[in-house]
């Protein structure tokens, strides 16, 4: 009997591919109202480029899908911030939707029902415990699933999916997405304590 497998496709089921998707939304409204108190400046806000770094690294990943998820249910998109997150590799999707829904939200729920079926490993930059039940799902053997988050306003829900496999990787110390240090008041563990820092 012969194996009617190409070489080709036994080369894609052994290429690994790590799917990064982004909730701007979220990310922007913790960053400013939690932990800046104002509207971050550019110079605060996540290098895109390094978050895509670290998904190809953490992981080991031969392809990175990067899907950034935005609302533009008010007719409208950023262009000039949609064209620089394809320069570096993102695909932006805009959603629209009525006012009464998260338009986000449920793209990026319906996604992850969907990689329920793919191979892959999965990385979420968010803090919403909306997503718990999908991230759930995906849990198990064979695959990654992460967070990139503000470790101390990931919600409960996510965190205790930690117990199942799921990782929460730190934006700031793990992904080191800005060029700035953030104000941040965090527990912090005897080895990431630098006292310099604070003299």
């Amino acid at each position: 009997m012969t194996d009617s497998t190409t070489d080709a496709e036994r080369d894609g089921a052994r290429r690994r591919t790590t799917y990064l998707l982004v909730d701007g939304e979220n990310i922007d409204a913790t960053l400013g109202g939690s932990i800046l108190n104002a509207r971050p400046s550019p110079e605060q806000r996540p290098r895109w480029e390094r978050v895509l770094d670290f998904a190809r690294g953490v992981w080991g990943a031969d392809d990175v899908k990067g899907l950034f998820f935005l609302n533009a249910s008010h007719g409208t998109m950023p262009m000039s911030f949609v064209q620089a997150l394809m320069a570096i590799g993102f695909q932006p999707i805009p959603l629209a939707g009525e006012a009464h829904e998260k338009v986000v939200d449920i793209g990026i729920q319906r996604t992850l029902d969907a990689l329920a079926d793919r191979a892959g490993d999965v990385l979420l930059a968010s803090h919403d415990g909306d997503f718990a039940p999908q991230l759930a799902a995906l849990l198990g053997p064979g695959r990654h699933v992460g967070m990139l988050a503000f470790k101390e306003f990931t919600s409960t829900q996510l965190q205790q999916l930690t117990e199942g496999g799921l990782e929460i990787h730190d934006l700031e110390t793990d992904v080191q997405a800005f060029n700035v240090r953030l104000p941040r008041l965090r527990i912090i563990s005897l080895d990431e304590f630098d006292p310099l820092r604070y003299l």
